[in-house]
């Protein structure tokens, strides 16, 4: 996976000239989600012309907690998640692991798995229960995996997924939520006051042309 300057470097040519190769339909680089160029191995062989490498793909393994009190459960989990490879032959080539909230879908190793997974880079992906991956979305993660080529392999262990992360994320939704209301609220007051002096205003003008 190469940004397009690295791409450029390793092909040999200048970065105006894949911006045009682009917009003229010669080479096709994929979009991470950010929509950023980013070429593969394959557009390396297309452009110098050789046979590609046959590109292995990762097996990999996420972990996640909410906070950093958890830290011990990311340790739990891989334990598991150890025992759960080994039983069904997955050779891991990479652990990871991070802290951030399953409402929260800007965690940078959650991004860069995604990213991964359109990129066809990874093959295999396990996690311990399908809200370590995202409270909510899951099917949709489930759909990206699925048109990539990447196999997911979940546990779904409710041990491994703490109760307390859910009436945590619940108080994260529900606090949300009332935000918005007490702003709808106070759009609504705002409209009605507006609305009040307009009319209060059009009062004198009305006056007038009837005595006119």
């Amino acid at each position: 996976m190469y940004t397009i300057g690295a791409f450029a470097k390793k092909v040999g040519i200048a970065v105006h000239t894949l911006q045009r190769w682009d917009r003229e339909g010669r080479l096709h680089p994929k979009r991470t989600l950010s929509n950023r160029r980013y070429y593969t191995e394959d557009d390396v062989a297309t452009v110098l012309g050789i046979s590609p490498a046959p590109q292995h793909k990762k097996s990999v393994v996420y972990l996640r907690v909410s906070s950093p009190t958890q830290k011990p459960d990311l340790a739990h989990q891989r334990d598991v998640l150890e025992q759960f490879c080994s039983a069904r032959g997955v050779r891991v080539d990479e652990w990871i692991e991070e802290i951030g909230g399953g409402l929260n879908f800007k965690r940078k190793h959650f991004l860069a798995l995604v990213d991964g997974i359109v990129a066809q880079e990874i093959g295999i992906l396990v996690i311990a229960h399908q809200d370590r991956l995202t409270r909510f979305g899951f099917d949709l993660m489930a759909h990206l995996c699925e048109a990539h080529h990447c196999e997911l392999l979940v546990m779904n262990t409710e041990s491994l997924s703490p109760e307390q992360e859910m009436v945590h994320d619940l108080m994260s939704i529900i606090h949300c939520f009332s935000r918005r209301l007490y702003g709808l609220r106070k759009y609504r007051k705002a409209l009605k006051e507006a609305l009040a002096h307009a009319h209060d205003d059009q009062r004198p003008q009305d006056s007038a042309q009837s005595h006119a």
